[in-house]
């Protein structure tokens, strides 16, 4: 039995933070609640869900994809070197640790390669262990489109000799049959899942995966019950493509086939429209808002009162591209709320529905399992704890809300301790399980080594200037 003296507590997200709580906790779960006395600075809420991320080591800034809309960034991750898949996971858990989030959704889209992936995800579910947070790995899924919206043919043509057979080489990759895709994802299932890892499919878009491919993908999660995680709308060009592709709609078509269900979770939906809203409402379907995300790839703002508006399950992710790119989930609370709450006195969006996007409706997204995360008695011991006198430390009053006082200030230098199943990942600013630095060292290391040969490199001007010119055309979006 541990008690954890607070200052105040967030037990759920639609409840005023409680003051002066003691929370008991023994086995892995919450064994009490109870008043207790003054004199604590802790300020305790569930552990944060990130329902949309990649599972990367390094910031995007540091290859030379930031500021750069998501269509050119997605050449720059191509630069990333191969490293150690369990170090890797190692960094990229921690990271996501230290940003308060004990659970998370690593969306696989850049796989080492260094083995087969259901060898390399047994690497991955070993870091996330180690590390002790809960993860959904979604297997990469695309077989359309590797280049642009369309066919490689004009961009490759509009490169000089070296830097097209740079790019066919390592980025054209011919893709795999839809049976083989589902046959995958089950080898990785088979050697990777766990209660806490949650292995899911992964197609990574409608733009990048074949309709053979989505409606063997739909009737497969439909038979097995595995869940599915997918990019969906994220930019105005994905929009204007599947227009285009789907004229009676890319989310009537989804509809047709089984794809839409509580089994799916969609990234993004940026550019969707309040019709589509309501059907994925209807159906049940999980949204993963990424705010810091899409203002850092260009792509706009998701519609967060639209989709709460509709009925929507919406959830907060990182996406690898936190405010500060780093990870920080608490602060993203943040972001989430100055951009949706909406103008002067009405609000669109409350502080209690961001709380419930941060911490209980993504659990379905990542692990397939619907919870509603809160602090009482027989609840899993998942526990943020942050410090109170920093995040106040003006205590001018002491009759004031604590709840606008976190969502103005709190970030992740506040954290205390992160706990996940009664187990402490987190303490003052360090990882307890692993050697994190050590990790990140040795990952950066190999990085930077494989960086000052990396061939690649040359052959990026070429490529991000007919990919700009490809959007540019009219004719294309």
């Amino acid at each position: 039995m541990r008690k954890i003296s607070c200052a105040y507590v967030v037990s759920r997200a639609d409840r005023p933070a409680a003051p002066m709580q003691d929370i008991a906790i023994e086995g892995g779960k919450i064994a009490s609640v109870s008043a207790g006395a003054a004199g604590s600075n802790i300020f305790a809420m569930p552990a944060l869900v990130n329902c949309h991320d990649h599972g990367r080591s390094a910031r995007p800034s540091s290859i030379g994809g930031s500021g750069k809309p998501l269509e050119s960034w997605l050449s720059y991750a191509g630069l990333l070197p191969s490293v150690d898949p369990y170090l890797n996971s190692l960094v990229s858990c921690s990271h996501s640790a230290l940003g308060g989030a004990g659970t998370v959704m690593m969306h696989y889209t850049r796989a080492q390669g260094l083995t087969d992936l259901p060898t390399e995800a047994t690497e991955v579910a070993r870091a996330a262990r180690d590390v002790g947070i809960r993860v959904g790995f979604a297997v990469s899924m695309k077989d359309r489109n590797p280049l642009v919206y369309g066919p490689s043919e004009p961009i490759l043509a509009a490169l000089a000799p070296d830097a097209r057979a740079e790019i066919e080489r390592r980025l054209l990759r011919a893709p795999l049959k839809p049976a083989e895709f589902i046959a995958l994802v089950e080898a990785v299932s088979a050697a990777a899942h766990s209660p806490t890892f949650d292995v899911q499919f992964g197609p990574n878009g409608v733009q990048w995966c074949s309709n053979e491919l989505l409606e063997a993908i739909a009737d497969a999660s439909r038979r097995t019950g595995r869940h599915i995680h997918m990019h969906l709308l994220e930019t105005r060009y994905q929009r204007a493509w599947l227009d285009q592709n789907y004229p009676d709609g890319v989310v009537k078509y989804l509809d047709s086939i089984g794809f839409l269900s509580p089994r799916l979770t969609l990234a993004h939906c940026v550019w969707i429209r309040p019709d589509e809203l309501e059907l994925l409402a209807a159906r049940g379907v999980t949204i993963s808002a990424n705010h810091s995300s899409n203002l850092h790839l260009r792509s706009g703002i998701p519609p967060v009162q639209t989709m709460l508006a509709a009925g929507c399950n919406v959830s907060l992710g990182i996406d690898a591209g936190a405010f500060d790119e780093d990870d920080d989930a608490v602060r993203e609370m943040r972001v989430a709320k100055l951009l949706q709450v909406g103008n002067g006195f009405d609000v669109k969006v409350s502080y209690a529905d961001v709380l419930k996007m941060a911490f209980v409706t993504g659990h379905l997204g990542v692990m397939n399992k619907s919870r509603d995360s809160k602090l009482e008695a027989g609840e899993p011991a998942d526990l943020l704890l942050l410090d109170w006198s920093q995040i106040n430390d003006e205590n001018l009053r002491s009759d004031i809300d604590p709840i606008p006082v976190f969502f103005a200030r709190a970030n992740a230098s506040h954290v205390v301790e992160l706990i996940v199943a009664g187990r402490t990942v987190v303490k003052n600013g360090a990882v307890t399980n692993v050697d994190y630095p050590s990790a990140r060292r040795e990952v950066l290391e190999r990085m930077r080594a494989g960086l000052k040969h990396e061939p690649l490199l040359g052959a990026m001007p070429m490529l991000e200037e007919a990919i700009k010119q490809f959007y540019q055309d009219p004719v294309c979006c």
